[in-house]
C-alpha cells in the first residue's frame, strides 16, 4: 500500500510565501514523474507544476509561472512546492500527485494525495 502525505499548507497574506510537501512511503519501486493540482471552489482541478524523475523537465501553468518551483528528493520520495508572491487567485485545495510502481513487474499508476488547503487573504 502507498500513502501521500502533504504538508505545509495554510493561511497567509497576499504576497507572502509557502512551501508544500508531499512526502510518499509504503511499498514503492521507483517514481517517475511528480506534480502538483490545485482545485479553487467551483473549479476544476488544474495542473500547476510538474516535475520528471531526472529533473531535467518541469512544467508551469501560465498563471504560477515565476512565482512557484517545483523541486523533488528523489531519496525521501518527495515532492515539494515553493509558492512566493502568493495571490488570493491561488487559494485552493493543492494536491500533490505521483506516478508510481509498487514492484519491478507493476505498471506506473497514479496516486493522489488527500489534499492541503493554501488560503491567500489579507
Amino acid at each position: 500500500q502507498v500513502q501521500l502525505v502533504e504538508s505545509g499548507g495554510g493561511l497567509v497574506q497576499p504576497g507572502g510565501s509557502l512551501r508544500l510537501s508531499c512526502a510518499a512511503s509504503g511499498f514503492i519501486f521507483s517514481i517517475n514523474d511528480m506534480g502538483w493540482y490545485r482545485q479553487a471552489p467551483g473549479k476544476e482541478r488544474e495542473l500547476v507544476a510538474s516535475i520528471s524523475l531526472s529533473e531535467s523537465l518541469s512544467h508551469y501553468a501560465d498563471s504560477v509561472k515565476g512565482r512557484f518551483t517545483i523541486s523533488r528528493d528523489n531519496a525521501k520520495n518527495t515532492v515539494y512546492l515553493q509558492m512566493n508572491s502568493l495571490k488570493p487567485e491561488d487559494t485552493a485545495v493543492y494536491y500533490c500527485n505521483l506516478h508510481l510502481r509498487g514492484s519491478y513487474f507493476d505498471l506506473y499508476r497514479a496516486y493522489w494525495g488527500l489534499g492541503t488547503q493554501v488560503t491567500v487573504s489579507s
